[in-house]
């Protein structure tokens, strides 16, 4: 059974954001305002609460109390984009869980494993604060193991299951995918281009993939995979200018799997989706404009380009000689 989550913030857009990121894990249930969450207290038993401490129409701290009492099992995290000290203590002293200033990083961290942590059974096992990205993460767990920050994402993950379960890793990793089994098939060849990152520092710009786009015609239809309601208005601004591009449907994970098995390229920024080709081995181009490819770059079986770093934003020439070279 699914934890539940309400999220209580009047901003349309933290609420996307933090929707997109937890549902699937979660079940995700959202109110507006103090008034809206009121109206939840006869509706339903939420395991944690993300309570914006600055609402339109009632003051956080205060509901803060009146979620405790109402709901005696239910945690809350704090929200705010004007973290204070003072109201750090204040909203601990009423009951709060954790307090995390906006904006946040949804990658990693405190979001997803704050709620992972709070809503899991048994010890709790993590980074320590030298590790985490974000280290007041660290706080959240039961024992903390240090795992060196210079090795990449993917082996930093390894070690850390490998010392919570008291193994030692062995050989490269293997995903488990079989991208034969998986792969849907098609009428005809299709490649896939990974626009969407939560990150917008992470993003290509959009007249560069409308020009790779063109300069992709004759090599199949290109699919635009989109989450958020902002992917898609953007996978729409790309398809009206592209002939043989489509948006594809919204789809969950395993259906999205599927899709990008059986594609017979994926090119695409560095996200969630772009790992999941390099782990199915399916041949990729990965554009890198705001994180480090070294820590954070795609690995697997397949053929694998890495174009761009931090800072270095890929022309479209580089784009395509690096898929021409797989």
């Amino acid at each position: 059974m699914k934890g539940i989550i309400l999220v209580v913030d009047d901003a349309p857009d933290i609420r996307e954001l933090l929707g997109s990121v937890l549902r699937g894990t979660y079940e995700v249930a959202e109110a507006d305002s103090g008034q809206a969450l009121k109206a939840a207290f006869t509706e339903m038993q939420p395991d944690v609460v993300l309570l914006d401490i600055k609402l339109p129409d009632a003051d956080g701290l205060d509901l803060l109390i009146l979620i405790k009492k109402q709901w005696p099992e239910c945690e809350v995290i704090v929200l705010t984009g004007n973290a204070t000290f003072d109201a750090a203590v204040e909203a601990t002293k009423r009951g709060a869980y954790h307090f995390l200033n906006k904006p946040f990083d949804t990658q990693g961290l405190l979001v997803k494993s704050a709620l992972i942590a709070r809503i899991a059974r048994g010890r709790r096992h993590g980074y320590d604060a030298d590790s985490a990205r974000e280290r007041a993460a660290a706080a959240l767990y039961d024992v903390r193991h240090p795992v060196s920050r210079k090795l990449h994402a993917i082996a930093r993950n390894r070690l850390l299951t490998a010392r919570a379960l008291g193994y030692e890793p062995e050989g490269p990793p293997d995903y488990g995918l079989d991208r034969t089994r998986l792969a849907q098939t098609a009428a005809r060849p299709y490649g896939i281009l990974l626009h969407a990152t939560a990150r917008a520092e992470k993003q290509w710009p959009e007249p560069h993939w409308i020009a790779l786009g063109r300069a992709l015609e004759g090599r199949g239809e290109l699919l635009l995979p989109w989450g958020s309601e902002a992917e898609r208005v953007r996978s729409d601004c790309i398809a009206a200018s592209v002939a043989q591009a489509r948006v594809a449907v919204r789809e969950p994970l395993d259906r999205i799997a599927r899709l990008i098995a059986g594609a017979v390229f994926v090119i695409g920024v560095d996200t969630g989706l772009l790992h999941l080709a390099a782990a199915l081995g399916v041949p990729l181009v990965a554009i890198f404009v705001g994180s480090e490819p070294g820590l954070t770059g795609p690995l697997g079986n397949g053929p694998i380009a890495v174009v761009g770093g931090r800072g270095d934003v890929p022309s479209v020439d580089a784009v395509l000689r690096a898929l021409d070279r797989l």
